[in-house]
């Protein structure tokens, strides 16, 4: 085939500038088409092709590669074969004999919409203002008495091949309309041309929220609740980090899960709000709304002033409730060949006065389920403005939630990495051993907190990982309890909780007994000896109410066994955290919380210790040039062999990882084989 042709390219600039607008869509809903004509590589005689957004694609990044390319004539030929809405599920298969070449996407359930519709550009898009008459009450009464004859209503049905009939026989029998709305769903309109397609769906939108503003209720969700109006920020924010670890505990019963935390004004006006708990519990009606957020929330039913330890325990309570009421929803709608239940806990949980936790498998998919849910809010705004929020039923949400096709969308998912759903706190990671630990980490799935004293560089080594859904810098100085905690806050706002931390931070001066002060003696055991136990306190309380197990890694040193020459400081807090491993391996394992140690041994490559004077200190010590003292510590060793950070990071990976589950109070050396550093 011909590089991309002018039909798919106006198609992926449209989309890209529909995607990237909240107002159109949200993250990876709705889809769009151009059909158009292209060279058959086989028989060199033109064909008409169609190119649809393919399924699990995002209209904001959608790229050529992301499209499914089908034989116009053989998707519309399915209709000849069509065996009724019964078995139209069968139609997603067929599709595949309509492709056109090799490679592109699959194509996803909502094709049928494009193929059928006779028009040169189709969109369907889930904006809030076109869900939010699609979800009124009359929706169809509004439908026409906002848009006239120019877009036409849809009764609610599930997305598939009947849909695309119905869409198509609306268009047909209605030539003035530009698109419709989709009852309990979103919106689709069509064009002759890339530009003019755009320019409809653009045009329903605006009209919608016009209309919306214009003859829209001023309080649609009544009077604010008497203690449910939004805390100030420090006090919401500091109560949020006290109930995150607890909520996320909650929220992973089944299932770890990632969480991210919202205070936007949306939310806390909707949950300070008179009808906040009714509308709650109707739930979202959009299918790409529900799928994210599961058909309702779980809400707190306490005002803003509720204390922590009173929230706390009413949540606990409500989420025992939510999982039997899950479970009855399921158990009303399964029929013999449902997928299995896939969880019953809370994806979107709402505390009054705080905001909103959202949860999913990664942060990306939490941060998107809490975005969506702030859709559901203003759909259930502008529907309640002008009429009643009516979502479709539950029995239409299960239909779509264990839809035997979504189930094969979510199998054919990639297999998850050892550690996604983890969240890691490493210190003093801007640079060395620990910045290896954190990019080794977020290779392998986990969302990182880079903490260290220095923030800029943390920020800078946090984005060399990626974006704020794997990776943050944070400040910590971690031998102040104050900025400990506030270190630890961050990381469970950003995350929801935290799983694996990393005592990583320190330095050294190398100075005999004579010539070491007090200064330089409190200095080292302010940063690793207390510094340690401040973060394994401030960690374990957390990790403690989540109730999910974790692990605490000690970076201490083959010093804390070895005695080496001039050196009575540093050796002397190594020799300090080495033991709080083995104290805290005992007293959190009950917790199910592991705790183990690394011993590694001169990693100059790379460290922030050696080259801030350590390194010159113990070349001087063993008479050597610096630039030799790697070589120098590995000619003294077993294996003869250099150990940089990444043989460190290595050693955290395999700590933390499946395979040493059962190991706990473990000092593993990582020094190429130092016999006088053998444990005994």
């Amino acid at each position: 085939m011909s590089p991309t042709p002018t039909a798919a390219a106006e198609l992926i600039a449209r989309s890209n500038r529909l995607g990237s607008d909240p107002k159109v869509t949200n993250y990876a809903g709705g889809n769009t088409s151009a059909k158009g004509t292209d060279t058959d590589p086989v028989t060199g005689e033109p064909v008409e092709l169609l190119w649809v957004k393919g399924s699990g694609g995002d209209l904001g990044t959608l790229k050529p590669e992301g499209l499914a390319v089908l034989r116009l004539d053989r998707m519309r030929a399915l209709v000849d074969v069509y065996p009724g809405v019964e078995r139209e599920d069968e139609m997603v298969a067929a599709f595949d004999y309509c492709l056109h070449g090799k490679g592109g996407a699959a194509p996803s359930i909502d094709t049928a919409m494009h193929g059928l519709v006779d028009a040169a550009h189709v969109d369907h898009l889930h904006p809030d203002a076109g869900i939010a008459i699609a979800t009124a009450a009359d929706g169809e009464r509004l439908t026409a008495e906002i848009f006239g004859d120019r877009v036409a209503w849809v009764p609610w049905r599930r997305p598939g091949f009947q849909l695309g009939l119905d869409i198509a026989a609306i268009k047909a029998a209605n030539p003035d309309a530009i698109g419709c709305i989709l009852g309990g769903h979103g919106i689709t309109a069509w064009g002759d041309t890339s530009e003019e397609t755009e320019r409809n769906s653009l045009w329903i939108i605006e009209t919608a929220q016009a209309y919306i503003d214009t003859h829209g209720a001023a309080q649609p969700f009544g009077g604010i609740r008497s203690g449910f109006d939004a805390l100030p920020e420090t006090e919401r924010r500091a109560k949020a980090a006290a109930l995150a670890p607890t909520i996320r505990g909650l929220a992973s019963t089944d299932k770890p899960m990632v969480g991210h935390y919202t205070d936007g004004d949306v939310v806390l006006d909707f949950l300070a709000a008179e009808k906040a708990p009714a509308l709650a519990e109707l739930g979202t009606s959009c299918p790409d709304h529900f799928l994210r957020t599961k058909v309702k929330p779980l809400i707190l039913d306490l005002p803003a002033s509720a204390s922590v330890e009173d929230s706390i325990a009413r949540f606990r309570e409500l989420h025992e409730a939510y999982r039997a009421d899950y479970q009855a929803y399921y158990d009303a709608h399964a029929t013999a060949d449902s997928p299995a239940i896939r969880g019953a806990d809370p994806l979107i949980v709402l505390v009054p006065g705080v905001g909103m936790f959202s949860y999913g498998a990664n942060k990306q998919t939490a941060r998107v389920a809490g975005e969506f849910y702030v859709n559901a809010i203003n759909v259930m705004r502008g529907a309640e403005a002008l009429s009643t929020y009516s979502p479709i039923s539950d029995a239409e949400k299960f239909r779509i939630e264990y839809w035997a096709l979504e189930e094969a969308k979510l199998q054919r998912m990639p297999k998850p990495k050892t550690h996604q759903g983890r969240i890691a706190f490493v210190t003093g990671a801007a640079s060395g051993i620990g910045k290896a630990i954190a990019t080794r980490l977020a290779a392998e799935g986990a969302c990182v907190v880079v903490a260290d004293l220095d923030l800029e560089k943390a920020r800078a080594a946090a984005a060399e990982l990626g974006g704020t859904d794997i990776a943050i810098g944070v400040a910590a100085n971690v031998a102040d309890a104050e900025g400990v905690q506030a270190a630890l806050d961050a990381t469970v706002l950003a995350f929801g909780g935290v799983d694996l931390v990393v005592n990583n931070a320190g330095l050294s001066l190398s100075k005999p007994l004579l010539e070491t002060t007090e200064k330089d003696w409190d200095l080292q055991h302010d940063v690793m000896a207390k510094g340690s136990f401040l973060v394994a306190k401030a960690a374990a309380k957390a990790l403690i109410e989540q109730g999910m197990g974790g692990d605490v890694i000690y970076i201490s040193s083959k010093n804390s066994v070895f005695a080496g020459p001039n050196n009575i400081a540093y050796s002397a807090t190594k020799a300090d955290q080495a033991h709080q491993v083995r104290l805290l391996a005992v007293e959190l394992g009950e917790h199910g919380v592991r705790v183990n140690g690394i011993n590694p041994d001169g990693v100059v490559r790379g460290s922030g210790i050696f080259a801030a004077g350590w390194g010159a200190n113990r070349a001087a010590t063993y008479g050597v040039e610096e630039k030799d003292l790697g070589q120098f510590y590995a000619n003294r060793t077993i294996l003869k062999r250099e150990v940089v950070p990444e043989n460190v990071a290595d050693a955290v990976y395999v700590l933390t990882g499946p395979e040493l589950s059962r190991t706990t109070g473990l000092h593993i050396p990582v020094d190429s084989g130092v016999a006088a550093a053998f444990l005994r």
